[in-house]
């Protein structure tokens, strides 16, 4: 007589799903106030990754990435930060992929740092404009070899066969290009810079009254200058 297989848990026919209305965490987290705040919405965001490098969160540079197509259908991803100073906040990406194509029909664009063990997030609303090729020239040959031939291979977000397609792609570049000579950057690869219009920090807070600070770009005097406006908004 065969014995019965063994069950994991969550494979049992009658395994309950958790209730997400029931998941609930209470954050205590020191307050953020305006006196707190920097004068620069880019000196406050490296002041809190800062903290969340310091903290040894995963990957602390990851961000959700929001853009939206040309009839407003939106669309979101994880990619990681690779630059930010006061021009804006720098990630790079195929051109052709879906979130290249979105920019190209409509620049405005979202980004999300969750950092969750730190019960802060920040909101980035701007608008995104391919940065020059002698700087994406640059940071890709900052990139791991196998990573340089990845941005070749993959035709990023477009159907593929198979798996094994991608990687018979993968190993003709590898013949082509072995580990040690220089990878060209793809042409159709390359980095956006998203210049911020708002930046909002928030602040996880006991009874979820929540502190949301948000810097608003604003014209300043002189042409081509602006300032930055702080509001807090409710949680």
């Amino acid at each position: 007589m065969l014995q019965d297989e063994a069950v994991h848990p969550a494979d049992a026919p009658h395994a309950e799903t958790p209730d997400p209305s029931t998941m609930r965490a209470h954050y205590r987290a020191e307050g953020l106030a305006e006196s707190d705040l920097a004068a620069s919405p880019y000196d406050q965001f490296a002041r809190w990754f800062k903290d969340a490098t310091v903290a040894r969160l995963h990957e602390p540079n990851a961000m959700v990435v929001s853009t939206a197509d040309s009839a407003g259908r939106p669309s979101s991803r994880t990619v990681l930060l690779k630059a930010f100073d006061d021009r804006g906040f720098v990630f790079f990406t195929n051109y052709r992929s879906r979130k290249g194509r979105e920019l190209a029909e409509n620049p405005n664009i979202s980004l999300v740092f969750p950092w969750h063990p730190l019960s802060r997030q920040v909101v980035v609303s701007g608008i995104a404009e391919r940065i020059g090729r002698d700087e994406t020239a640059a940071y890709f040959r900052t990139r791991p070899h196998g990573s340089q031939l990845g941005a070749w291979a993959s035709d990023q977000s477009a159907p593929v066969a198979s798996r094994e397609e991608l990687e018979h792609a993968y190993e003709e570049l590898a013949a082509r290009y072995p580990e040690g000579e220089q990878v060209p950057a793809p042409p159709h690869w390359g980095g956006y810079r998203i210049a911020a219009e708002t930046i909002e920090f928030w602040q996880g807070r006991l009874n979820r009254l929540h502190d949301r600070l948000r810097y608003v770009r604003e014209a300043g005097e002189a042409a081509g200058t602006w300032t930055w406006r702080v509001e807090r908004l409710a949680p």
